[in-house]
């Protein structure tokens, strides 16, 4: 099967290691980041592609989108995915001292730009193409942390989101919203340096990077680049990695 794939924030961290993955098995990948990380020396011409877009810049994102980028990357292929990894976690903290810009940059990024993207390809006109959406969601998103309140509700919207989306039962689309469990990443080690008055959890994140219990961003990838492309995928419209025991195709 032809399928290609669309991965944001994909010059760093998960994101980068999900390029990796989709790029070992052959899947040409367009990645959307602030910045962009030039095609790896080792793959064949036309199957990286990159946009330097900030996704927190709305009014950019809705011009792109209006452009022809996404329809010539997606057409004549018989399978799209799409990974919607971008985010932050900031602002961390109480409501006193989360700034109105921080917290409309979050929820654009967290949730404004997955919406788009997702609505903006499934608008896409290609009959019988198949379409897989997948949103990297949080365990934030099920379970409450003091300092965490913008983020666990951006990563909730995308839950509900998907659950939402997947009751439409639009023909040849499937989504799921994805916590991909605790990884070893930059925004890891922030955390672990962030002031414990911001982030009273910053302890636990402290306990499982000394108890090497990080998952490394190339397993994770793997795992969830195998569940993308299951027959499983999108039976649950919100669900966690960890749970999961599909293995690498």
């Amino acid at each position: 099967m032809q399928t290609c794939a669309i991965v944001t924030g994909h010059s760093r961290g998960l994101g980068a290691a999900i390029v990796d993955e989709l790029l070992r098995q052959g899947i040409p990948t367009l990645g959307l980041s602030r910045s962009a990380v030039g095609k790896p020396a080792d793959v064949p011409a036309g199957r990286f592609d990159e946009v330097a877009l900030d996704l927190r810049d709305l009014d950019a994102l809705r011009a792109w989108l209006a452009g022809p980028r996404l329809a010539n990357w997606v057409i004549g292929r018989q399978q799209v995915l799409l990974i919607n990894n971008a985010g932050t976690v900031e602002p961390m903290g109480p409501l006193s001292v989360q700034t109105p810009l921080a917290v409309a940059e979050a929820v654009s990024l967290n949730v404004a730009a997955p919406l788009m993207l997702s609505a903006a390809l499934a608008a896409i006109e290609a009959p019988g193409q198949q379409r897989r959406i997948l949103h990297v969601s949080s365990g934030a998103a099920r379970t409450p942390y003091s300092g965490w309140s913008v983020y666990c509700a951006t990563k909730a919207a995308l839950d509900q989101h998907a659950r939402a989306a997947s009751l439409d039962q639009v023909p040849d689309l499937r989504i799921c919203s994805l916590a991909p469990g605790v990884i070893d990443t930059a925004m890891q080690a922030s955390l672990r340096d962030v002031d414990p008055a911001r982030f009273a959890m910053r302890a636990r994140f402290e306990q499982l990077h000394r108890e090497g219990l990080l998952s490394s961003p190339a397993d994770c990838a793997r795992r969830l680049v195998a569940y993308l492309l299951s027959e499983a995928f999108g039976e649950q419209p919100a669900a966690d990695l960890r749970q999961l025991t599909q293995s690498a195709p």
